[in-house]
């Protein structure tokens, strides 16, 4: 039998009653309607209702919660709207999301909710950034995680884990251990006795609890409240099962029929109906019904709504209008006119530097950033100026940082992310294309979000630090992809990549950092990223390129300038959003293009603007849409064979052959 810790009103008790059985009700309603065909899927939570009205009663509205796929009774218990609920579960253009998401990827900013998405484990980073937020401005909340133990075996499940115990942040950690991840057991899927195990080797407090009865989830929910706010997180196991398959369509043929028989008998609605019925909080079964009934005419005529609510309808720009949040840019600095020389590393430094001192919302995170400053000493002298709090060094966690960044972007933060060399950015490619990309479409407010990335070859760093990976993002929308190749263009368009409420990447050549240098206002002037700049005007070819290829032209066009050919080259400066106008004037002007990069052949972003110049400007060329690349391969070690690698080494070769067309 279930006991409360404390005294409990017997109107709390019902009210929790109440609580649990409106998420049950409303499934048993779901299923009938997917067999109905009237939605395309359902991922159950019968059986585990305890867990999500557990955890939300024990925290308060102050408090995230960060939900999975059964966890219905987490935002009924919260208040959420049932009618656009209902309209989101049935994908109905007054959702959450408009339609443009499935069943429970979606938050709900106003009641501190953030949403799922399919990639399990992805959102516990982000209740590190939303408790650190927390602990920053000593707001005393705390963000309460959920994960099923299927998803304990992904890499962001760990990350997220260390990174809380490190910094002793106020999260809770949910595991709902239902024995199942989809068909697979749990004693296929790790080998500790139990889950909470694995607390002990982060560092942090763990318990194990029943997860069928409620009052026990309640009773360790609050606890772990009060010490996260103290210490640190609390990995909560929480024991239950799932009652039915995965989602609907995959059954539950694969667990023993004495498992059933041995969890029906723990029901949480059954067990606390029996506790209402023992305490004489409730008369007997009559009244239960009448209950029952109660929570029916509460939900039942919202349902109905949503069913005869309106389709989504495809507008293109109001789906354009998704993917970014309006930049409004802080004002240009007039009353200081000095200037100095500066290298790119130097104005990389200056822009960050203003931004920080300018705004304390800003900080930045990643490895070895703070006291040594970072590998390319960009942050060196930062932690003097700002402090620990602000300049932060990460465990080696990509995919952690960069959840963690859009936990603090949520909570109005303004984060700022050093990849240590950009090679190592595949490692957070999940959080960076499925979470921060995809945010602002779906449902989240503006998140400011920068990503620095150093990258680029031919410092004979070989194939692990000296990618140019900035092409792989350019076909998931929601991101801007930033590439300068000036001092200039270092200091005044990573000002405002940091100033900008859309996730942008900034990719910074190494190679760049100490062998160019200029004369630059001691202020960023900030602008809208996006515009490409014609950096020479010519008339007999032109050159599209960006980044170190900008150097590579330039150089080349000296030397053909010198016997009477006049090259224009163009550098894009930002991949995404792409600036075509340019492109084409200069290809109506010279009737040939030339398209360099440093990236490989192969689906690098050249092989977008050869497509985009075929189709737009075709009847204007005189000549094929050329590119000169570096070489289909990985980046070799040794400078010998780097040089025949890189596209520079081809790049006179391809001209002429351009130009003799």
């Amino acid at each position: 039998m279930i006991e409360p810790q404390k005294k409990i009103r017997e109107s709390e008790a019902l009210n929790l009653y109440k609580n649990l059985l409106l998420p049950r009700r409303i499934e048993e309603r779901m299923l009938k309607l997917l067999r109905q065909n009237k939605i395309s899927k359902w991922f159950s939570g019968m059986g585990q209702e305890a867990i999500s009205v557990g955890v939300t009663t024990a925290l308060s509205d102050e408090d995230y919660l960060l939900p999975m796929h059964r966890n219905l009774g987490l935002f009924t218990t919260r208040g959420v709207d049932l009618y656009t609920l209902f309209c989101q579960l049935l994908g109905k253009a007054d959702g959450f999301t408009g339609g443009r998401d499935r069943s429970f990827h979606f938050g709900v900013p106003e009641k501190r909710i953030v949403g799922m998405i399919s990639h399990l484990a992805a959102t516990m980073p982000v209740a590190d950034g939303l408790a650190l937020a927390s602990k920053l401005r000593e707001e005393n909340f705390v963000a309460a995680s959920f994960c099923g133990d299927g998803a304990t075996s992904e890499g962001e499940f760990h990350e997220a884990l260390n990174l809380a115990a490190v910094w002793e942040l106020p999260v809770i950690f949910v595991i709902e251990n239902n024995g199942y991840g989809l068909s697979t057991p749990t004693n296929e899927q790790y080998a500790c006795e139990n889950l909470v195990d694995r607390a002990r080797g982060y560092g942090m407090r763990g318990v194990k609890i029943d997860g069928n009865d409620v009052f026990e989830v309640i009773d360790a929910v609050s606890e772990a409240k009060e010490h996260a706010l103290r210490k640190g997180p609390t990995f909560i196991e929480t024991k239950t099962f799932r009652m039915r398959g995965h989602e609907e369509a995959s059954g539950t043929f694969y667990v023993p029929d004495e498992k059933f028989e041995k969890w029906e008998e723990k029901d949480p609605i059954d067990r606390f109906a029996q506790w209402l019925k023992s305490e004489g909080i409730v008369s007997g079964d009559d009244e239960l019904q009448k209950i029952k009934d109660e929570i029916d005419d509460r939900f039942l005529p919202e349902l109905e709504r949503a069913l005869e609510a309106d389709e989504p309808v495809f507008d293109h720009q109001t789906e354009e209008d998704r993917l970014f949040s309006t930049v409004n840019l802080p004002e240009k600095a007039t009353e200081d006119n000095a200037s100095s020389e500066k290298r790119f590393v130097d104005a990389i430094q200056f822009s960050l530097r203003q931004a920080f001192e300018q705004d304390d919302d800003f900080l930045i995170m990643g490895q070895d950033i703070a006291e040594y400053g970072g590998v390319f000493k960009i942050t060196e002298g930062f932690i003097d100026q700002f402090g620990k709090d602000r300049i932060r060094n990460t465990p080696i966690i990509e995919a952690g940082a960069l959840g963690c960044a859009l936990g603090l972007a949520l909570e109005g933060f303004k984060p700022v992310v050093e990849m240590q060399f950009a090679d190592f950015i595949s490692c957070g490619f999940n959080q960076i294309v499925n979470n921060i990309a995809k945010g602002q479409y779906r449902w989240m407010p503006p998140i400011n979000i920068t990503i620095r990335a150093p990258h680029g070859a031919g410092v004979g760093a070989g194939p692990f630090h000296s990618e140019s990976p900035e092409g792989w993002f350019m076909q998931h929308p929601g991101l801007k992809i930033v590439v300068p190749s000036s001092v200039e263009d270092a200091q005044n368009l990573l000002y405002s990549a940091l100033h900008d409420p859309n996730p942008v990447l900034f990719f910074e050549h190494k190679k760049l950092y100490r062998s160019i240098r200029a004369t630059t206002p001691d202020h960023c002037i900030p602008e809208e990223l996006g515009k490409a700049n014609v950096v020479r005007e010519g008339s007999d070819a032109t050159i599209v390129t960006y980044g170190m290829g900008v150097h590579w032209a330039q150089e080349v066009a000296k030397r053909y300038a010198d016997q009477g050919t006049e090259i224009e080259i163009i550098d894009l400066r930002c991949l995404a959003p792409l600036d075509m106008e340019p492109v084409s004037q200069s290809v109506a002007k010279t009737n040939k293009v030339l398209l360099l990069q440093e990236p490989s052949t192969t689906l690098g972003p050249m092989s977008e603007l050869s497509s985009l110049i075929t189709e737009e400007c075709f009847e204007k060329l005189d000549a094929p849409v050329m590119r000169c690349s570096s070489k289909d391969m990985p980046v070799p070690f040794s400078p010998k064979l780097e040089k025949h690698y890189l596209a520079d080494n081809r790049l006179e070769e391809t001209l002429n052959k351009l130009l003799q067309y």
